[in-house]
C-alpha cells in the first residue's frame, strides 16, 4: 500500500499531491482556519510590517521614507543609552532566564514527589505570586525608602545603618532587587507546565529504567523525566526566555521610569520611550527588530539543547 502511494506520488507535482491532500483533508483546514487567519493577521503581518518599517523614518504623521540602514546605525553607533539598555538586559536574561528556569523544574520535581492533597496546596503557594496583583505593593513596602520601610526599620533599629537607604532611587541596588523581584515571581505559567509534564510520565517507564540499570533519582531525572517531558521542556524555555528579555514591567513598577541613571533600562524600556512617546516608529521597530532577533536565537540555542538531553 505504501509503495502504491509512493508510485503515485511520483506521477505528481508537489504542488499537485499538496492541493490533492488538502482537498481530502478540508474539513481538518476548515477547523484551523480561524486561529491560521488571527495568527497571520495580528501576529505575522505586525512582525512583518515592523521589519519594513525599521528601514523607515515613520513618525505616525508624515509619510515614511526609506532611510535603508540608518536606523540601525544610529541605534549600534550613536545611541549610548541603547548600548546601557543592551548591557542591563543581558545581565537580567543571563542570570534570571537560566535561574528562573531551573528553579521551575526543580520545585516542580519536588512538588511532584508529594501526596496528592498536599501537593495541590504547596503548588498554590508556589504558584500565588506570579499571579498576584499586589506584588509590587510587597515589595515596595518592604524597600520603602523611608524608616516605615520594613527592611529600613530592621536596620535602623539593629544600628546597621544610620539614615534610610533609597533603594529603589539608589543606582546600586535598582537592578538586584528587580532581579530578586523577578525571580520570586518566576513560577509561573512553565512551573504548572513542568507539574503537568511530570503527572504524565507512565510509571512503568521507571521499572523498566531500574531493569535496564538506573540506580538513583538522579540517573531517572536524566535518563527518563527530563526526555520523556520535551514539550514541556521547550514551551518553559520559551516562556522563561520571553520574561527575561521583556522584563520592563517590574522596573518600571518598582523605579519609575526611566530607571535612575538608567541602572536598570533596558531594551524594552528603550523601545517605549521611541515608540509610545517619541512616536519615532521607524526607530523603535529597529529596536524591536533587534530585540525579536535576539529572542529568535537564543530559542534555536536552548532548543538545540534541550535536543541534547537524555542522550
Amino acid at each position: 500500500m505504501s509503495t502504491k502511494k509512493a508510485v503515485i506520488r511520483s506521477d505528481m507535482t508537489r504542488a499537485q499531491w499538496t492541493w490533492k491532500e488538502m482537498k481530502k483533508n478540508w474539513v481538518a483546514y476548515v477547523m484551523v482556519f480561524p486561529y491560521m487567519f488571527l495568527f497571520t493577521l495580528f501576529t505575522v503581518v505586525p512582525v512583518l510590517l515592523s521589519i519594513v518599517i525599521s528601514f523607515t523614518d515613520f513618525n505616525l504623521l508624515e509619510l515614511p521614507n526609506f532611510v535603508f540602514l540608518d536606523n540601525y546605525i544610529r541605534l549600534f553607533l550613536d545611541d549610548d543609552i541603547f548600548i546601557i539598555a543592551c548591557k542591563n538586559t543581558l545581565i537580567f536574561a543571563v542570570i534570571v532566564g537560566p535561574t528562573s528556569y531551573l528553579m521551575s523544574l526543580l520545585v516542580a520535581w519536588f512538588i511532584n514527589e508529594l501526596p496528592p492533597k498536599i501537593r495541590a496546596v504547596v503548588t498554590l503557594i508556589f504558584y500565588a505570586p506570579s499571579i498576584s496583583g499586589q506584588v509590587y505593593l510587597i515589595w515596595g513596602t518592604l524597600f520603602s525608602g523611608d524608616s516605615y520601610g520594613w527592611v529600613n526599620g530592621i536596620l535602623l533599629d539593629f544600628g546597621i545603618i544610620s539614615t534610610e537607604i533609597q533603594w529603589f532611587q539608589d543606582a546600586d541596588y535598582v537592578m538586584p532587587l528587580c532581579i530578586v523581584v523577578a525571580l520570586w515571581t518566576s513560577l509561573g505559567t512553565s512551573f504548572l507546565s513542568f507539574i503537568a509534564g511530570l503527572q504524565g510520565i507512565d510509571r512503568s517507564m521507571y521499572e523498566a529504567g531500574a531493569v535496564d540499570g538506573i540506580r538513583n533519582r538522579w540517573q531517572e531525572l536524566w535518563y527518563i523525566t527530563l526526555p520523556s517531558m520535551k514539550p514541556q521542556l521547550m514551551f518553559g524555555a520559551v516562556m522563561a526566555i520571553t520574561s527575561a528579555f521583556g522584563f520592563g514591567g517590574v522596573v518600571t513598577a518598582l523605579c519609575g521610569f526611566p530607571s535612575v541613571d538608567y541602572a536598570a533600562h533596558t531594551i524594552m524600556h528603550h523601545l517605549d520611550d521611541y515608540g509610545g512617546q517619541r512616536f519615532e516608529v521607524g526607530y523603535s521597530s529597529a529596536i524591536a527588530v533587534v530585540l525579536f532577533a535576539v529572542m529568535i536565537g537564543a530559542n534555536m540555542l536552548v532548543k538545540k539543547v534541550i535536543s541534547k538531553v537524555g542522550q
